[in-house]
């Protein structure tokens, strides 16, 4: 079978391939034994490739997720899915054909099958949306999962969208509240859920039916909030810097998989699986089927409450101690930042007071010890240098008091609230800073 390779990072390859054709034609042509030397290529081809596919850049991983000649959910379907029984319409509007739903048999494990078909080629892909689902694909998902509850067997999900539709008809009959609510009923589905993100995992349209047990990826695969495209001209203005923003954004598996997004990275056949469909196939059904004779053994209530862990997890970075240190040091900042702003209205900074946005030894303290999870910082009050000179002259900070109340309102602020003065006028001479002085940066005390 001849191998394509289209993407600028495969050069080397191509060349390698190249040199083993000529040859083999030559041996045939020339009736020479040139099997040693064919064999030394064909060594170093597969070494490249597996040096070049093992240390792949983000955005490298982004085009091989997106070659049109990846394994589609067709593709899955007809290599790793029997007796398959496709399930149509959300009974509220219509069929969307970028969501397949159905019944099927892996090995000897009995499924929902639910997934995002892209279309193999132009006719297809225009009748699918490009695997964008709308709405109503999102309905007919969450009806065909419920039905799958009632059944009692497990449901498998296969994610290849690089979005949710985000035109104004999807939007009007609402395109939020469908991924939202497919997110909170998956949330609490009393049947098992895997889900397996094959090419592209963009944003909502991928979570509409990415809630699960278990997420997986392919090896060459990415899941993201944002396509690299969109959120370089979000942050820089230039959809060029996608490669930069593949990068930020933390999309590989190896990442997610140690932010705790995903739980598997499935691997591909050396070249990926755009090389080796049937391969990629099938070390897809080996993982679907261990997966799910491990599911299986747990039982229903202790598999909802590792589901709900599995998902509070994901984006807790500080908890307990070191969350409350890092409260404490934040109001700590704030503290002096009040206090610098209130030397500076009350007639300029202290010559050796801190900048106000500079943190001072206790606040670093107190970052340090919410970093490393030991409050090892004292009290600010114990620990507060001593005041300069200069500083001791500056008139102290004023007290957060409430705001003085008028008598009633002047006749030309009626209507305005209780508690509302006129202002003194352009020609009054301004009165000093007193104590009662309202902080404008403190919150109001009670009444």
């Amino acid at each position: 079978m001849t191998v394509e390779y289209t993407h600028d990072f495969e050069k080397p390859i191509a060349e390698l391939e190249q040199e083993i054709a000529k040859l083999e034609r030559l041996a045939v042509k020339s009736q020479l034994n040139l099997s040693a030397e064919l064999e030394k290529l064909r060594d170093r081809a597969l070494q490249v490739k597996r040096e070049i596919y093992g240390n792949l850049t983000p955005w490298q991983r982004v085009q091989i997720a997106r070659d049109p000649r990846r394994p589609l959910l067709t593709d899955y379907l007809a290599g790793a899915v029997e007796d398959f029984l496709e399930l149509h319409g959300d009974r509220t509007y219509g069929d969307d054909k970028a969501v397949v739903t159905g019944f099927g048999r892996i090995g000897d494990e009995r499924v929902m099958l639910v997934g995002h078909k892209r279309g193999k080629n132009t006719a297809e892909r225009v009748k699918c949306n490009f695997g964008s689902p709308h709405p109503e694909g999102y309905r007919k998902a969450l009806l065909k999962m419920q039905l799958a509850e009632q059944c009692r067997i497990p449901v498998v999900t296969i994610i290849n969208t690089a979005g949710a539709y985000p035109g104004i008809g999807a939007e009007e009959r609402g395109q939020a509240q469908a991924i939202a609510k497919n997110l909170f009923e998956m949330s609490r589905l009393r049947t098992q859920i895997l889900c397996i993100v094959i090419g592209e995992g963009g944003s909502g349209g991928a979570l509409g039916i990415g809630l699960g047990d278990r997420l997986a990826i392919l090896e060459n695969a990415y899941f993201s909030v944002i396509s690299p495209e969109g959120c370089a001209a979000i942050l820089w203005k230039d959809g060029t810097k996608a490669p930069q923003a593949a990068q930020v954004l933390k999309l590989a598996p190896k990442d997610l998989q140690g932010l705790g997004v995903v739980d598997d990275i499935i691997p591909e056949p050396v070249g990926g699986a755009h090389q080796d469909p049937p391969g990629a196939v099938a070390r897809v059904k080996e993982y679907i089927q261990k997966t799910l004779r491990e599911l299986r053994a747990l039982p229903i209530g202790e598999l909802l409450k590792k589901r709900y862990e599995r998902h509070r997890r994901i984006g807790a970075f500080l908890e307990g101690e070191e969350a409350k240190v890092y409260f404490q040091a934040s109001m700590v900042k704030a503290a002096a930042r009040a206090q610098a702003k209130a030397q500076k209205e009350a007639g300029g900074a202290a010559p050796n007071a801190p900048a106000p946005n500079a943190a001072s030894p206790t606040e670093s303290a107190l970052l340090v010890a919410g970093a490393g999870g030991v409050l090892s910082a004292a009290p600010p009050s114990a620990s507060a240098p001593a005041p300069s000179p200069s500083a001791a002259a500056a008139p102290p900070a004023p007290a957060p008091v409430a705001p003085a109340r008028s008598p009633a309102p002047a006749a030309a602020g009626e209507g305005r609230g209780e508690g509302w003065s006129e202002p003194p006028s352009a020609s009054a001479t301004p009165a000093p800073i007193a104590a009662t002085t309202p902080d404008p940066t403190a919150p109001p005390a009670a009444p």
